[in-house]
């Protein structure tokens, strides 16, 4: 596993118990390093889903690509709920 990898296992397995807010994902996980763009490689393998929950704004959790993915690396470990059918997904900035 490379060192892009290693740190968007990470970025997965921080939302592995729920979705959190945009803001704080990406502020975590911003980079001004362009060998190390973590939020960027995540959306770019469609790992994340993002939407709006009206009451709490925009939302960042796990695709079913990510959760497949964060699965087979992580084997044994509980996942977050699939978000709702009725969550709308957003393009990725």
């Amino acid at each position: 596993m490379d060192v892009i990898d290693a740190l968007v296992l990470d970025l997965l397995d921080g939302l592995r118990k729920g979705p959190r807010s945009y803001e704080e994902v990406i502020e975590a996980w911003r980079t001004s390093c362009p060998r190390l763009p973590v939020w960027e490689e995540a959306n770019r393998r469609g790992y994340l889903a993002q939407w709006c929950e009206p009451s709490l704004g925009r939302r960042v959790g796990l695709s079913d690509r990510g959760r497949g993915w964060l699965a087979q690396q992580r084997p044994g470990r509980a996942l977050e709920p699939a978000p709702s059918e009725r969550a709308r997904n957003l393009s990725a900035p």
